[in-house]
Order: C-alpha cells, then sequence, then structure tokens
C-alpha cells in the first residue's frame, strides 16, 4: 500500500459524514436566519474535520497501546495494529492534526471569542480522552453520550454561533438530530466488536448492556432524529418541509434489518457505512427544506 492510502484508511473517511454533515445543517440554519456567513462556515468545516480525523488517529493510538485491536478485526484495519505505521508516527500524526485544527480555528475565536476557545478545546481534550488514559470514554461505557452532544448540539450550535453570533435553544434542538444519528454510527461499531472489545476489557455500552439493547438503542437513535423536526414544528413553528427527513426511513430499515440479522459479522461494516451516508442525507434533506421555505 501506498503511504497515501494507508494514512487515507486510518483517517477512516466512512466517518468523516459525522463532522461535515452538523456543520452544513448549522449553516443552513444560520442561512435560514439571514445570517450565512461564508468564510466562518468554511473554516468551520474544515476544523470539524480535522478535529474528527485527529481523533480517529489518537484512537487508532491509544487502542493501541491498550490491546485493545489485537487477535482478528471484523473492522477496518488499524494502521499501528497492522504495522503500516509505528506508534511513534501515529502519535506524531495525531499532534500535527490537532494542532493545525487549532491554527485554522484562530479565525473562529477571532470572530467568535471564548466560547469558540471552549469548544475547539473540549472537542480536543475529549477527542484523545475518547480513548487515552484509564478513564477512556469508550472503556468507561459513556461514549455514547459525548458522541450525542459533541456531534450534535455543539457542533450544530457552534457552526451556526460563529456565522451569527448568538445561539438560540432552537438551533440547540435541531442539532440533537445529527447527534443521535452520529450516536447510531458509534452504536453499529460497538454491536459489531462487541465480543473482541469484551475479551480486550473495552466496556463500551455494548459490552456493558448487551446485544439486544445495543439493537433497540440503533433504533432508538434514528427514530428520535426524525422525530425532532415534528417537536420543532410543534413547539417553534419551524416549516413543515423538513418533515422531509423522513425520507431517509427507508434506508434506515434496510440498516435496521441487517442490525437485527443473527451472526451480523462484517456485514455490519456496511451498516457503519451506510449510516454515515444517513447522516448526511438527513442533514442535506433538513437544509433543502429550511432553504426552499425560506
Amino acid at each position: 500500500m501506498s503511504k497515501f492510502k494507508i494514512w487515507l484508511d486510518a483517517s477512516r473517511p466512512k466517518t468523516l459524514w459525522a463532522a461535515i454533515a452538523p456543520v452544513i445543517l448549522g449553516s443552513a440554519l444560520a442561512a435560514a436566519d439571514n445570517s450565512f456567513y461564508w468564510p466562518a462556515a468554511f473554516i468551520a468545516l474544515i476544523g470539524a474535520v480535522l478535529i474528527q480525523i485527529g481523533t480517529n488517529f489518537a484512537n487508532d493510538y491509544f487502542d493501541f497501546l491498550k490491546g485493545a485491536d489485537a487477535g482478528p478485526r471484523l473492522g477496518p484495519t488499524r494502521a499501528t495494529q497492522a504495522k503500516q505505521v509505528t506508534p511513534a508516527q501515529m502519535r506524531l500524526a495525531f499532534i500535527l492534526v490537532f494542532a493545525l485544527a487549532i491554527l485554522i480555528g484562530i479565525y473562529l475565536v477571532w470572530r467568535g471569542g471564548w466560547p469558540v476557545v471552549v469548544i475547539g478545546l473540549a472537542s480536543i481534550f475529549f477527542g484523545i480522552l475518547y480513548t487515552a488514559t484509564p478513564y477512556a470514554l469508550a472503556y468507561l461505557g459513556i461514549a455514547d453520550l459525548f458522541v450525542l452532544i459533541f456531534f450534535g448540539p455543539i457542533a450544530v450550535g457552534g457552526t451556526y454561533y460563529v456565522q451569527t453570533l448568538t445561539i438560540t435553544l432552537q438551533v440547540l434542538i435541531a442539532g440533537l438530530a445529527p447527534g443521535f444519528i452520529s450516536m447510531a454510527i458509534l452504536v453499529v461499531n460497538n454491536l459489531r466488536d462487541i465480543e473482541n472489545d469484551r475479551k480486550a476489557g473495552k466496556m463500551t455500552l455494548a459490552v456493558r448492556l448487551g446485544k439486544r439493547f445495543t439493537q433497540i438503542e440503533y433504533i432508538f437513535c434514528l427514530l428520535l432524529a426524525c422525530l425532532i423536526p415534528a417537536g420543532l414544528i410543534i413547539f417553534y413553528e419551524a416549516p413543515l418541509a423538513i418533515l422531509a427527513v423522513f425520507l431517509i426511513l427507508p434506508a434506515g430499515f434496510n440498516s435496521i434489518k441487517i442490525v437485527f440479522q443473527p451472526g451480523e459479522g462484517k456485514i455490519l461494516n456496511n451498516v457503519l457505512a451506510g449510516t454515515g451516508k444517513l447522516l448526511l442525507f438527513y442533514c442535506l434533506l433538513f437544509s433543502l427544506a429550511l432553504t426552499f421555505s425560506g
């Protein structure tokens, strides 16, 4: 494999929709309030992707140190465990990517002030803490909650804020939708790896509460994401057009069917990628509905 392909795979491109989609939605919400500001939106997008890549590199590194990736893998190859890169190279990679995210984020700090500093540093801190230290979120079974918050209200609200310099409860509630679908991506990942994680002592929520709970959690995440627009319509008089997000349901039903199949194994890799596309499709539908309802 070429070095470029190794690093591209290590960045886990199929997971990057979780960083991109909330920025799209946050920008559409800003545009709906006549406050879309493309420089801030663009920098927010690049920063979000860099933080996601840095987190993926950090996870690769710290999971290797903990031995969580030892043995046969059902998921994509981990570069450090597969000896495609050295631990020192992976450590340097995530440090450099996070440093680049901070560097380009200076513009957003200049525009938005201390709230941007808090959001950016917290995102990087918890991205590392996801698998680092004895208190790693993924190993304690609380990562699902942090994914919901950081890929949901914080990502959408932060994107909205750096453009409008304000924030509203309605925006944060709307942000829960991509947060729940991002959480569904993690749920599929943990369901696929439940046996390997149990052997490695990685006590994800799936390991702690079992396969059946994890399967139901996946349905719960997709269902709540679709119900949030209905709540926005009822309580905030949002345009009816945002119910277009229900168009993701046919693909969602197919993913749910696979999640409940016995012996899912590697087929869940397809569901993981498919759920990432559901997230993007959802945010595009939501954003287009807002745009054409204005």
